[in-house]
């Protein structure tokens, strides 16, 4: 596994490496020894998959409040879409900086989202499948958001020229 650290400390894009041979390949998607070489101390206590049947399909931004923030690891089932966060950690000099990164069925790369960060993604093609591996148990009484288009974080989203496909919820979280 390659870890590269992003422009927001403690968020990597893993990229795993591959074993091939005439049947096809083999990558360890998770070994708590090469996360620990990194500083990264993640315990899988929930696994999730969002299947999305629309290209431009946006979710999120979504994080759990104090004192259950949520590690994830993300990755691409199918598909492909572009996955952004945003750190949300006050004392953090990159506080409400955002990062995203392409990830897809085929590029053996996913993303470790630290506590206290934003997540959200958009579908770049139909019939995109997201696995998110996650560090702690899903509270609904701590679970919100940041809005999507909020002017404050700015977020580039990919422009497709047609508005997103995006629930109510994701829609009227309030602007920071």
């Amino acid at each position: 596994m390659k870890f590269t650290e992003l422009n927001l400390k403690g968020a990597y894009l893993i990229e795993l490496e591959d074993f091939k041979d005439g049947r096809g390949t083999f990558a360890r998607q998770f070994c708590k020894k090469e996360f620990a070489k990194h500083g990264i101390d993640f315990n899988i206590c929930q696994c999730n998959i969002s299947k999305n049947y629309k290209k431009n399909t946006i979710r999120g931004l979504h994080y759990q409040k104090e004192p259950f923030f949520e590690p994830k690891i993300v990755s691409c089932l199918s598909g492909s879409f572009y996955d952004v966060i945003v750190d949300l950690r006050k004392e953090s000099p990159s506080y409400l900086r955002w990062s995203g990164v392409n990830i897809t069925s085929d590029n053996n790369k996913m993303l470790y989202i630290p506590p206290m960060f934003a997540h959200g993604f958009q579908t770049l093609e139909d019939n995109t499948t997201v696995y998110y591996q996650l560090g702690d148990f899903f509270k609904s009484e701590y679970y919100t958001g940041l809005r999507y288009n909020d002017p404050k974080l700015d977020i580039k989203w990919k422009n497709f020229g047609f508005e997103p496909i995006i629930n109510e919820r994701d829609k009227n979280y309030e602007l920071l």
